[in-house]
């Protein structure tokens, strides 16, 4: 990845404040008024991971963007640590004017490339995370080492027992079936596709050693759930990954 040709910059609009690297696709967006907004739908879709572990007690993020996901779990999983690993420095540079906590005793911002992290998480027991979201994009996509077969074994491998992984998909990637296969093959088919409705993302939720499809009875409690203490309509989310599931028991 050139990151020497990366150099992301704000553009503010109508209380918007966007991260982007080109006038053609936004990284990120803030509102200004509720820093702690997820303001693009599908960050909102992502957290539908809640509903199948609604208490994970580390969240690992690949790409740090504006940090809206950071935030938001910061926020709202008050019991979780929280790492996310960025490979641009000049993004991580970013994090005041994106309101990003400062580092702390369970929230950290890595400078580093992510599927490294991933590779050692992988052979370190002791840093498994029970939910690792990968959402790292530089101005040309999705980059090579992030959605090769390689790093999704290792995204499995760096799972504790019953983890998640949550990618953020473009649609029209020329390899985004590959991609699927990748993920499938990687996690035993373990996995759903949610159609995030907004032209562009599809999120793939693949759950490591754990039975699947979940009940949907099961999402549905959660749901309910999680609507008491979380701002996000969990019974909207509820619905599309229950409609997105290969089998809906209940």
């Amino acid at each position: 990845m050139k990151i020497e040709a990366m150099k992301p910059y704000l553009t503010e609009r109508d209380g918007i404040l966007s991260l982007q690297f080109d006038e053609w696709s936004i990284q990120s967006e803030m509102s200004i008024d509720d820093t702690d907004e997820l303001v693009i739908p599908y960050t909102r879709v992502i957290m539908s991971f809640l509903l199948l572990a609604p208490s994970p007690r580390h969240v690992a993020m690949i790409g740090l963007g504006g940090g809206s996901l950071t935030k938001y779990c910061y926020r709202h999983l008050p019991d979780a640590e929280i790492t996310a690993v960025e490979i641009n420095p000049a993004v991580i540079a970013l994090r005041n004017e994106f309101a990003i906590p400062a580092d702390d005793a369970r929230f950290r911002v890595v400078l580093g490339d992510g599927a490294a992290w991933v590779a050692d998480s992988a052979s370190q027991s002791d840093v498994q995370a029970d939910v690792l979201i990968v959402d790292g994009f530089d101005a040309d996509g999705l980059p090579a080492q992030l959605s090769s077969q390689r790093f999704y074994d290792d995204c499995y491998s760096a799972l504790a027992d019953n983890g998640i992984m949550v990618a953020n998909m473009w649609k029209g990637y020329p390899h985004y079936d590959e991609y699927l296969a990748r993920i499938s093959n990687s996690f035993a088919g373990n996995s759903v596709i949610v159609d995030v409705q907004d032209g562009f993302n599809h999120i793939v939720l693949a759950v490591k050693n754990t039975a699947f499809p979940p009940a949907a009875s099961t999402i549905r409690h959660h749901a309910n759930l999680l609507c008491q203490s979380h701002p996000l309509n969990f019974k909207a989310l509820e619905n599309m990954l229950v409609r997105a599931l290969p089998v809906s028991p209940d």
